[in-house]
C-alpha cells in the first residue's frame, strides 16, 4: 500500500517541489533520471539539488538507483505530492483525510473541502513497474513509456468520462484533476458485493443500474468493465463508478465490451439471487440497453 502522503506535505518547500518536478519531466525519457541532469530539468543550482535530494529521499518521495550513472525516480508518493500541491494551488482541497478505498489500481481518500469530496489517486502501472525493477537491471531506455504516464492516462480518460457522463447518468461528480489523481463528489452507498439485497428489490436494482448503462451508452460511453465491485447501492438509488476502463460509442468493440457488462452484471445478479432474478435472453438484454429502450429485464425473458 502506498503511504498517505498528506502527513509530509507541511515540510515541504517550495524548492522541495522544484526537485521532485524536474525529476517528473525527466522521467518522460527514463525510468531513472541521471542526477546530473537535474539542475537544468528543475532550475536548481547542483548543491541546492544534492540538497533537496536528500530532503526528499529522507520523506521516501524519490528512489535512488546507481547503474550507469546516478539515477533517481518519483515514488508513487512523489507523484501524490506533485498532485496534491496543485489541488491546493488551484484551492479544490484545503486537506486530505482518511482512506475511503484500497485497490491494486488505485487508492481513495476523504478529501476536507467545502463539501464532502473524494480523491482518487490511480495507481495503473506502479505496481508493475515495482516489480520490474526488482528482477532487471536498468541501462539506456530506448522503449520506456514511464508508470507516471499510464496512471496519468487512466485518470484523464476517467475525468474526461466523469465530465461528460454526469448528471445525465448516477456517476460520481467530477470536480478537478491533476496528473493521476482525480478530486471527485463523494458519494453515497456501499458496494453491490457487500450488499444484500431484500429478495424482493433484486431485480428493480438490476433494472437501475441497467437504466444507467442505457443511459450512457446514449451519451457516447460503455463502461467496459462492469461488475458488482463498481456499483453503490443507496436508499436513493445507485452509482457507477470507476470508468478509467471506459470507451466511446464508435469504439470498434463498444457493442461486445457492452454485452460483457451486461452479462457481467445480470451473472451477478443470477447466482446471488438465484430465485428471484428469471432466466434472460442476454442478447435482447444488451440491444435493448444499446437502442436505449431498456426498461426492465422482466421484458427479456425467453
Amino acid at each position: 500500500m502506498v503511504r498517505n502522503v498528506a502527513s509530509v506535505m507541511a515540510e515541504l518547500e517550495p524548492e522541495d517541489f522544484y526537485l521532485l518536478s524536474g525529476v517528473e519531466q525527466g522521467m518522460r525519457f527514463s525510468e531513472w533520471v541521471n542526477r546530473e541532469k537535474l539542475p537544468e530539468l528543475s532550475g536548481l543550482t547542483p548543491e541546492e539539488v544534492d540538497y533537496r535530494l536528500d530532503r526528499c529521499a529522507t520523506r521516501e518521495l524519490v528512489d535512488r538507483k546507481t547503474i550507469q550513472y546516478e539515477g533517481y525516480t518519483l515514488t508513487a508518493e512523489g507523484y501524490d505530492a506533485l498532485a496534491l500541491r496543485t489541488f491546493s494551488e488551484r484551492d479544490t482541497i484545503e486537506g486530505v483525510g482518511a482512506p475511503l478505498g484500497v485497490g491494486k489500481e488505485s487508492d481513495v481518500l476523504e478529501v476536507q473541502s467545502y463539501t464532502p469530496l473524494a480523491l482518487k489517486f490511480h495507481r495503473e502501472g506502479y505496481t508493475e513497474f515495482r516489480e520490474v525493477t526488482r528482477q532487471r537491471d536498468y541501462t539506456a531506455d530506448n522503449h520506456h513509456v514511464s508508470w507516471l504516464y499510464t496512471a496519468r492516462k487512466a485518470a484523464e480518460r476517467e475525468y474526461d468520462a466523469l465530465e461528460a457522463l454526469f448528471p445525465e447518468v448516477s456517476v460520481p461528480r467530477p470536480i478537478d484533476q491533476s496528473r493521476h489523481a482525480i478530486v471527485m463528489g463523494k458519494f453515497e452507498g456501499v458496494e453491490l458485493d457487500r450488499t444484500r439485497l431484500p429478495d424482493e428489490q433484486a431485480v428493480g436494482v438490476l433494472d437501475l443500474i441497467l437504466r444507467e448503462i442505457a443511459a450512457a451508452y446514449a451519451a457516447g460511453y460503455v463502461h467496459a468493465d462492469m461488475s458488482e465491485y463498481n456499483v453503490a447501492v443507496s436508499e436513493s438509488g445507485v452509482t457507477v463508478f470507476d470508468w478509467p476502463q471506459s470507451v466511446g460509442t464508435d469504439h470498434e468493440n463498444a457493442r461486445e465490451l457492452l454485452a460483457r457488462d451486461v452479462e457481467n452484471l445480470v451473472s451477478y445478479f443470477e447466482r446471488k439471487y438465484p430465485s428471484h432474478v428469471p432466466d434472460l435472453d442476454l442478447d435482447a438484454v444488451s440491444e435493448s440497453v444499446a437502442s436505449d429502450e431498456f426498461r426492465t429485464v422482466r421484458s427479456h425473458v425467453p
